[in-house]
Formats: C-alpha cells, sequence, structure tokens
C-alpha cells in the first residue's frame, strides 16, 4: 500500500510586549532570516517513495541510497563561473540480498529506469524482489535527467550521452563498495529509454558486461521523431536538451542512437519487443535487430504479437509478463550464474 503524506504550516503569532494601555516597547527590526529552500512536489513524492522501498523490501534485502560523481554537467549556462566544472552528483539505488553468502564471488545486476524525465520508483519492486530471490545484488542509478531532484537536475538530462555515463560510474561504484560482487558476471537490464541506455552501455563498454537484456527500446531517434508527436519532438530540441531539430542535425541525433553502434556488439544481448506497443513502435525495434544481423552478430530476439499491455507488456504482474520475464531470468542466469 503507498503512502500518502499530508503537511501542514501553522503560522505562529507572537503579542508584542507591554500591556493595557501601554505603548508597546520598540525595538530594532530583526534582520530578515534567510528562506529555507522549498522541496518541489516531485522532490516530496520521490522522499515518500524512498520509504516506500524500505517498506517493500527491507524483509528480504539490504537496501541504501547512495550518492556518488559522475561527469560534469553537458550544458552549462556559466562554464566560467565558480565550480562550473564540478562532476555532477548523482543517487542511485543499491540492494544486496540479506540471504547471500558474501564469502563468495557474486553476481550483479545494473537496472536501468525508463521515461525521459521518471526515476526508478517502488512501481518495480516486484521485479526487483524477483531479481534479488535469484542471488542478484542490484544497484539502479537515478542518472541526470530524472525527476525527484528539482527542474535544475531534470534540466540536466543528455539523451544517450552523459547519462550513460552516470549509469556506468554507478556500477563501478558498486564493484569498488562491495568487494564480493563479481566484475565478470555483470548484468545490465532496462526498458524503453532505458533500454537505450542498456544497449549504449554494452557498445561503449563490451568488456564490462556479462550479459545484457534490452526490452522495448528505443533505438533510433531519427526514426522515432519521425512518428512521434510535435510536443515530444519540440521537447528534444529545447535549448537544455539537444538544442537541435532532427533537420537542423540529424548527426547529432544518430550520435545518440543505439542503431549507429550495433557493430560494436560483443556481449550476449536479449531483446523483446510488441507489435502493439504504442511507445516505442516495434518498426523502430525491428530496424534494430535488422542492423545487427545486417552485421552478423549473435543475438536472441522475441517479437511478442499483441500482447495485452503494449508498452509496459512485461512489467506488469499477469501470466504473460511473468512467463515473459521468467525468458529473461533463464537468459540472464546462462551468463550470470553458469552451471546452475
Amino acid at each position: 500500500m503507498k503512502i500518502a503524506a499530508i503537511f501542514f504550516a501553522l503560522p505562529l503569532f507572537a503579542q508584542p510586549p507591554g500591556g493595557r494601555g501601554l505603548a508597546p516597547v520598540q525595538t530594532p527590526p530583526a534582520a530578515a532570516a534567510e528562506p529555507a529552500p522549498r522541496q518541489s512536489t516531485d522532490q516530496v513524492l520521490k522522499a515518500i517513495d524512498d520509504l516506500q522501498w524500505r517498506l517493500e523490501i527491507s524483509d528480504i534485502a539490504d537496501f541504501d541510497k547512495i550518492a556518488y560523481t559522475s561527469l560534469a554537467p553537458a550544458h552549462n549556462p556559466n562554464p566560467t563561473g565558480p565550480g562550473a566544472g564540478n562532476p555532477l552528483i548523482v543517487h542511485a539505488y543499491t540492494f544486496i540480498p540479506k540471504k547471500l553468502d558474501r564469502s563468495r564471488k557474486q553476481p550483479l545486476i545494473v537496472m536501468v529506469h525508463g521515461g525521459i524525465h521518471s526515476s526508478f520508483t517502488s512501481d518495480s519492486g516486484h521485479i526487483v524482489r524477483e531479481l534479488l530471490d535469484q542471488g542478484y545484488s542490484i544497484v539502479a542509478a537515478d542518472y541526470r535527467g530524472s525527476t525527484g531532484y528539482g527542474e535544475g537536475y531534470s534540466r540536466q538530462i543528455d539523451y544517450g550521452g552523459r547519462e550513460v555515463d552516470d549509469v556506468y560510474l554507478g556500477m563501478q561504484w558498486m564493484l569498488d563498495h562491495y568487494p564480493f560482487l563479481d566484475s565478470r558476471r555483470v548484468g545490465i537490464v532496462g526498458w524503453s529509454h532505458g533500454g537505450l541506455i542498456t544497449l549504449m552501455n554494452i557498445f561503449q563498454h563490451p568488456e564490462s558486461f556479462a550479459a545484457a537484456y534490452a526490452g522495448v527500446p528505443v533505438s533510433d531517434l531519427v526514426f522515432r521523431l519521425g512518428y512521434q508527436s510535435e510536443a515530444y519532438r519540440a521537447e528534444f530540441s529545447a535549448p537544455y536538451h539537444i538544442g537541435k531539430t532532427v533537420r537542423e542535425d540529424i548527426g547529432e541525433y544518430e550520435r545518440r542512437s543505439p542503431v549507429s553502434y550495433v557493430s560494436r556488439l560483443q556481449t550476449p544481448l536479449l531483446i523483446h519487443t510488441n507489435t502493439n506497443d504504442e511507445d516505442v513502435n516495434v518498426l523502430e525495434v525491428e530496424r534494430l535487430i535488422s542492423a545487427l544481423k545486417a552485421e552478423g552478430k549473435k543475438f536472441e530476439y522475441k517479437i511478442y504479437e499483441n500482447a495485452p499491455g503494449g508498452h509496459m507488456f512485461n512489467r506488469l504482474d499477469t501470466r504473460l509478463a511473468r512467463e515473459s520475464r521468467q525468458e529473461i531470468y533463464q537468459f540472464l542466469a546462462k551468463y550470470l550464474h553458469p552451471g546452475t
């Protein structure tokens, strides 16, 4: 059950000094106190959801929320100002099974949330629990552009760029801090925009991942913006985002598209898509599949036919979704739990 919170702020009034018939004592005006920074709605909701995570997962996992430094902001309106080149601070969630044998090397899953402006929330709790039950530790970053940290952080988005580095560095933080995790058995999974970041990570760092799953992945931004709405396209061309339309700089959109890097695939990869996906059109994912085949790459894929749920078809708590996730887990186990 989700938690709701209502906050009340009650003004406090004080009677001025002095009694009946007496003039109030004159005191010099006090210096105005600096107002405390106000949290945005998304920050408040994020804090509530963080508590929800603890309630949902604490019975089977050691849960923490960490902060680490990543690359500097991609866009800086004042590049010569104090601290302009400072690394961006990124938050991530970590989950370690309580029953894990830490005397032996264990696998790690990097879980990448979807959405252009979204975050890793307890809506993924059922999938996290399933992975924990299989003995996986998990790290999930709220990479730059994520919600829950104020508008300033949301506008740090660097789509297909430094957000990919944020996720990779979160994985490195986990390996550096937990010596029982096996750097040779790291898997990465993501759906939708998380699928894009998953693909970009394995193309850029093939030596770092033993297996990858990309569900309904955004694959080709040039193609994608051709079938999306004008409002969607406008978000990409906003000054804090890519800053130009596809027509103005098609090369920049290609640079941020996984389909441009299929020749680099070395990591075992499983792709799922769905013919009635209302967000990432099946034709976009089929272009990725065709490009991988044209490069002679070995990988696995499955195209679901009109699976109920559309874009969310295998993240739901339905029989088909659970069966689909079992396919994912069996694939991951081949490379992350060999011999089991």
